[in-house]
């Protein structure tokens, strides 16, 4: 399939499918009559490429994880760190927003208590 028919049946940028060609980790992809052909091999690699692009991994780390997926199992030590480390990452952040989320909420605890006792003063 071409890149066109690939963005649109999966939903996958244009973008993305050069970015992906750029990085020249394109297995089966072949340039027939001026389009790239992508197989069912070339569209999980996508897939994985999105998920790792919707969790946060930038450009580079992407292209890193994709290069060493490529490289085969025995890479899967290096991947599963790139993985916990994006993991630890968002955890980190989850806690901050949490902890943010706690002060929004004792500060408009605050204000709504001061403002009951203002009504039950009148």
């Amino acid at each position: 399939m071409t890149m066109q028919e690939a963005s649109e049946r999966y939903s996958i940028p244009i973008e993305i499918l050069k970015e992906y060609e750029s990085w020249g980790l394109c297995g089966a992809v072949k340039k027939v009559m001026g389009a790239w052909q992508y197989d069912d091999e070339d569209i999980r690699r996508l897939s994985t490429i999105m998920t790792l692009h919707d969790v946060g991994f930038s450009n580079e780390e992407v292209e890193s994880y994709m290069r060493l997926l490529l490289e085969g199992e025995n890479t899967e030590q290096e991947r599963l760190a790139m993985i916990s480390r994006h993991r630890n990452s968002t955890l980190d952040e989850i806690h901050f927003k949490q902890a943010q989320l706690d002060r929004l909420d004792y500060l408009r605890y605050k204000i709504q208590k001061a403002d009951q006792s203002k009504k039950a003063k009148e």
